[in-house]
């Protein structure tokens, strides 16, 4: 049971070897005479495309013998109708044998290096008779769904007598048409028999939509009895031999379809073959489509005479097999309509690069899509579409590599080229939900290096936070926060401004003075990025990121405008111009983040700014407060400013004169004191209290440290006196203590008087 399993696997799957990486065509036809042409694909290495090459026949024992090889050798049996040729540049040798005898049917092999290596592929050829030899016959050999038309003469006698078509069965000839009308139902409305006039000596049958099952001896007749004229004809209704598709895994092929311009105006699909015998839809112009190839399959009509493409991206394992293409209304598989054949082999000894083929990233977070490119594309255009699966698919571009942006993409979509490694890097931020789907990395050289990725947005939060919107002011510094989590501590961190050629790094301070620089604080797990002075050219998108080396990681973007003035400016300008200028420098540059991400002032100078402001504002009431007593003054009149500041200039005068008489007669009284007396005077009090008025012992001290404490000193000096001997300065203080009194009771007598007139004088005015 299990070998007729097994051999029911390989009729239905004949072009699939997973042993090797050779591939060819599983079954090859023809007939006596003709000719074949074998085509076999091989890896594409450069140890494949320089080694031996070749075709051996498989004898009873197992041996292949070599019939012929890339170096030369041709055995005996193919002298003169046998060559193989090889073509490193699509990765194929071609063997060709002419003059085929049923002789040749047997089993082959096409392979590379030695015979027994294992690097080869089996090929069975079958050579038949050529039915044409046989007797009054005519051979007609048309392709399936195709349209033949088939001559058939008679004798003139028979002009006027009844001509009929009928196919020939292991006991009658059974009719399909004949000039009645009669038309056979397995050929209803796909038949008909054509004669004009009686001088005609032939008549023609057309059948439409050939199918396999129309194959067979016919039979032209005209008349009946032994006169009637007949003519045996031989129809031949060829299934497509498959095409053999070569294709890498994970990379991409295309199945070109050329069905005729009869059914340009009929749905079109294409169809895998399955173990059953069915052809299951893949995809069609109606609208259908495999789940197992959405996002990486597109189906796009070429001209209007029926010819369309397909195109299958990041192929698997499993897509290998035999596929067809087809045309009609229903857009299936019906029997009749023409269709095209392939047999898909893949290579799992690939250079493809194994690539993530799905991606996920945050809401409001950022992607980062590897897409290799062939190593003979490093010049060629870059490009990243969006699979978009509405009727028969499409991918428009969304980045390419010479700075194509589409417009909803600004800011948020940069292509990263990075000449040599064979990879470029795609980074899309900012995702939304409405970011899920596949997108297509290509190019506009080799077509099979065509990768598919699948973008999963998910929920979470972003790793890298950056404020939503920034507003920086013409001439001034900005500076923008970038906070980054430990996971990414030992990451490059990076700021760049965004355009449609990519986001160019800004350089460090290290390398030198530029108006944009940036410094990162892994203390508080923050990278800045600050613009001083700003400039009308800094506006626009900034991203920040983390990279390893040449893989980059997640970025955030965060747009920079610029302002002619700020918002409020007028109101700082008045604190500042009070200010010391320190506050002034940490003004212009420190800013901060706040909670709904817009740039406000460092906290700590908003603090230092509030105390300026209400030192300011209580000199200005101390200001406001003399210019209302000014105003007062001005209001009375001339005479009363005059009668009040006169007479209050001549009472100073008078206290003048009479402290000046004090002191004169206190000096006389001091001098007539003796030494002795005077050395008794001075006391240890004396000594306490002048240390209290020596130099300072802190010559550091500013000015106005020193001026608060003489002035407590002054406060409590007058309070402070020292013992004296009442023997000796007993006399001479109560003199001199006599006179002063006596001058200060006239000073207060002479000053009462004064005010008394003073009181007096503005009554009467």
């Amino acid at each position: 049971m299990t070998f007729f399993v097994l051999a029911f696997l390989l009729v239905c799957f004949p072009g699939v070897s997973t042993k090797s990486p050779i591939f060819g065509p599983a079954e090859v036809s023809s007939v006596e005479g003709n000719s074949v042409s074998i085509k076999c694909y091989y890896p594409n290495t450069s140890v494949n495309r320089h080694t031996r090459k070749y075709w051996c026949r498989q004898g009873a024992s197992g041996q292949c013998m070599t019939l012929v090889s890339s170096e030369g050798f041709i055995s005996r049996d193919y002298a003169g109708r046998a060559d193989l040729t090889n073509f490193p540049e699509t990765n194929t040798f071609v063997v060709n044998i002419a003059q085929l005898t049923q002789d040749d049917t047997g089993t082959y092999k096409c392979g590379l290096g030695t015979n027994s290596r294992g690097l080869s592929f089996d090929v069975s050829l079958e050579v038949s008779q050529d039915p044409g030899v046989l007797d009054n016959t005519h051979v007609y050999t048309e392709d399936v769904g195709k349209t033949v038309s088939i001559t058939c003469p008679f004798q003139k006698e028979n002009a006027m007598n009844k001509k009929s078509f009928c196919k020939k069965t292991k006991q009658d000839c059974e009719i399909a048409v004949d000039s009645t009308g009669y038309i056979s139902p397995g050929y209803r409305d796909r038949i008909r028999l054509l004669y004009q006039g009686t001088a005609q000596t032939q008549f023609k049958v057309i059948i439409n939509h050939l199918r396999p099952s129309d194959a067979g001896l016919y039979v032209c007749k005209a008349g009946d009895g032994p006169s009637a004229s007949t003519k045996n004809i031989d129809l031949q209704v060829l299934e497509p031999e498959p095409e053999m598709v070569y294709g890498d895994l994970r990379s991409s092929v295309t199945f070109d379809c050329a069905l005729g311009p009869e059914v340009a105006n009929e749905a079109k699909f294409l169809c895998r073959m399955g173990k059953e015998g069915s052809c299951d839809v893949i995809i069609n112009t109606l609208g259908k489509r495999n789940p197992a190839f959405d996002g990486r399959i597109l189906l796009t009509p070429k001209e209007s005479n029926g010819r369309f493409s397909v195109l299958i991206t990041g192929l698997r394992k499993e897509d290998a097999g035999h596929y067809l293409c087809g045309a009609h209304s229903s857009g299936l598989l019906q029997e009749g309509w023409p269709i095209q054949a392939w047999q898909l082999f893949i290579n799992e000894e690939t250079t493809m690069p194994q690539t993530p083929t799905v991606v996920k990233g945050v809401e409001g977070g950022s992607v980062s899509v590897l897409c290799p490119y062939g190593p003979k594309d490093s010049n060629s255009l870059k490009y990243w579409c969006r699979w978009d699966g509405t009727n028969n698919g499409r991918c428009p571009l969304l980045v390419e590599s010479q700075g194509l942006v589409q417009d909803q993409y600004e800011g948020r979509l940069a292509l990263y080229e990075q000449p040599g490694n064979g990879i470029y890097t795609v980074i899309l931020n900012k995702l939304t939900s409405q970011d899920a789907g596949f997108y297509w990395c290509l190019t506009n050289g080799d077509s099979r290096w065509r990768t598919t990725i699948e973008l999963k947005v998910v929920e979470g939060e972003p790793s890298l936070k950056v404020p939503k919107q920034v507003t920086a002011v013409l001439g001034e510094s900005v500076k923008v926060f970038c906070h980054f989590p430990c996971k990414f501590y030992s990451y490059e961190k990076y700021w760049c401004k965004w355009s449609n050629r990519g986001c160019q790094p800004l350089p460090s301070q290290d390398e030198g003075p530029s108006d944009a620089f940036v410094q990162c604080d892994q203390n508080s797990r923050l990278i800045s990025m600050t613009l001083n002075p700003v400039s009308k050219k800094d506006e626009g998108w900034y991203w920040c990121g983390v990279k390893q080396g040449q893989n980059y990681g997640d970025t955030a973007a965060v747009y920079v405008a610029v302002e002619e003035t700020a918002q409020g400016s007028r109101d700082a300008t008045q604190v500042n111009t009070n200010a010391d200028s320190k506050v002034k420098v940490a003004d212009s540059g420190a800013r901060k983040l706040a909670p709904d991400n817009t740039v406000i002032q460092n906290p700590k100078l908003t603090a230092e700014e509030t105390v300026l402001e209400e030192r300011g504002d209580q000199a200005q009431e101390g200001r406001a407060s003399v210019g209302a007593g000014s105003s007062e003054g001005h209001g009375g009149s001339s005479q009363v400013l005059l009668s009040t500041l006169l007479p209050l200039g001549l009472l100073l005068s008078v206290g003048a004169i009479a402290v000046w008489v004090a002191r004169v007669r206190h000096r006389k009284n001091v001098d007539r004191i003796s030494l002795q007396s005077y050395k008794t005077d001075i006391s240890m009090a004396d000594f306490n209290n002048s240390r209290e008025l020596s130099g300072n012992d802190n010559p550091g001290a500013t000015s106005i440290t020193l001026e608060t404490v003489l002035e407590a000193k002054d406060e409590l000096e007058p309070t402070t006196k020292g013992p004296v001997d009442p023997e000796e300065t007993k006399k001479a203080k109560r003199s001199s203590k006599e006179e002063a009194d006596m001058a200060y009771s006239t000073f207060l007598n002479q000053s009462n008087n004064i005010v008394a007139q003073l009181e007096d004088g503005p009554r009467k005015a």
